[in-house]
């Protein structure tokens, strides 16, 4: 059964909400404990998002006045096209809400604001494990058949 939860734009006030879905994200991809990202970063993260000069955006999903669900997403520019790229970077629902229909909600508002800014596509990256994520997106995209490789460096 699908929940109604409001979708909107994160609020400076939603932070002490967010932080626990943010952390629940990081520790999925393995980011907590000792590899868990700073609070520098978390800290830099939040305050981009209400800063009108950089291209990051956050949506949340609340649900009985609690936030149920984050997805984050940039503009960027491409090679490709003239218009901007938009790249869903983050999406992370309660684990107690999950198969509600909230990760969709999301992904629609993203899709929504892509098209608003004149956004040509909305690109995401999962990683393989990820067949519960994937069950969805393969219901709302498609997948593009590249392969993602990266060198960190130092």
């Amino acid at each position: 059964m699908a929940l109604q939860p409001i979708i909107r734009p994160a609020r400076p006030e939603d932070f002490d909400q967010w932080l626990p879905l943010w952390n629940g994200y990081n520790k999925f991809y393995g980011r907590h404990g000792a590899t868990a990202l700073s609070t520098e970063i978390t800290n830099m993260t939040w305050v981009r998002f209400f800063d009108s000069y950089e291209p990051v955006h956050a949506i949340v999903a609340e649900y009985e006045n609690k936030l149920v669900g984050l997805v984050h997403y940039l503009f960027h520019r491409t090679t490709i096209s003239i218009q901007p790229t938009c790249y869903l970077q983050d999406l992370f629902t309660d684990d107690s809400l999950r198969g509600h229909g909230i990760g969709r909600k999301l992904i629609e508002a993203v899709y929504e604001q892509a098209k608003l800014a004149g956004s040509s596509r909305v690109y995401w990256l999962t990683h393989e494990t990820n067949s519960t994520a994937m069950q969805l997106y393969d219901k709302v995209a498609e997948r593009s058949g590249f392969i993602v490789y990266r060198k960190p460096i130092a």
